[in-house]
């Protein structure tokens, strides 16, 4: 084992909210493997729950490699395959009505001094460097959309009624596209994977204060005190990952 894997920390954890009935969200904490995936499912009646479940349960069945090209290139086949699977479910059960089974998902990959990033949805990938807070992930969403085309202000597009619809997710359609982003870990930096049922309840200076925190445990209770302090409207997960 590496000397990063063996300094790597984490923490995770996720809760249904004070709103819905079910907690459709997965998460995946292996930091002996240096894999962490945090999963939102989508299409109710547990069907959500299915989709992230498969999603997590097949991703921690993945070789363990030690090549970051192979391990990114391995998750990638692994998403097309489920992408696949719920596709063709969904074909077939197009009769029902809402007829949606799928899930957003961020997965993070660390092998010596070097990290990937790959993501379809609006889950999100965070860093924590020297004092600063970097959202590495770009969301696929309708919103993220209107801002890049420049139709709308960030207000403008944060209310739209839509603003929330997903461009991309596992299992709503073929052929899935993914984002994939390497970059270089530093000393001191903090990684946290997130559902928007999170992120969206904090402001990036409470992020910020969470991933500050001299541990993962501590910096996993300080986000969801702050979320399920509030209104905490939807189901929200976190893992959170200091080498």
């Amino acid at each position: 084992m590496s000397a990063l894997a063996e300094r790597l920390r984490s923490a995770a954890r996720t809760d249904t909210g004070k709103v819905r009935a079910r907690n459709e969200d997965a998460f995946l904490d292996l930091p002996e493997r240096r894999l962490w995936v945090v999963a939102d499912g989508m299409g109710g009646h547990e069907r959500g729950a299915l989709a992230s479940r498969l999603i997590v349960d097949r991703l921690a069945g993945l070789p363990d490699e030690r090549d970051l090209q192979v391990r990114v290139q391995g998750l990638r086949r692994c998403l097309h395959e489920i992408n696949r699977r719920l596709h063709q479910q969904l074909t077939v059960t197009a009769e029902r009505p809402d007829p949606v089974i799928g899930s957003t998902v961020v997965a993070l990959l660390l092998e010596g001094a070097r990290g990937a990033c790959v993501w379809a949805g609006d889950s999100r990938c965070y860093l924590w460097r020297r004092g600063r807070l970097y959202q590495l992930s770009r969301d696929h969403s309708l919103e993220q959309q209107l801002l890049d085309r420049g139709e709308l202000s960030p207000q403008q597009a944060a209310r739209h009624p839509a603003a929330q619809a997903l461009t991309r997710a596992i299992g709503v359609a073929e052929p899935l596209s993914l984002d994939i982003l390497e970059f270089d870990i530093f000393p001191g930096d903090v990684f946290l994977l997130c559902s928007d049922g999170l992120y969206r309840e904090l402001s990036v200076g409470a992020l910020g204060a969470a991933l500050s925190l001299p541990s993962p445990q501590l910096a996993i209770r300080r986000l969801f005190d702050e979320v399920l302090g509030g209104a905490a409207r939807d189901n929200l997960s976190a893992v959170v990952v200091r080498p």
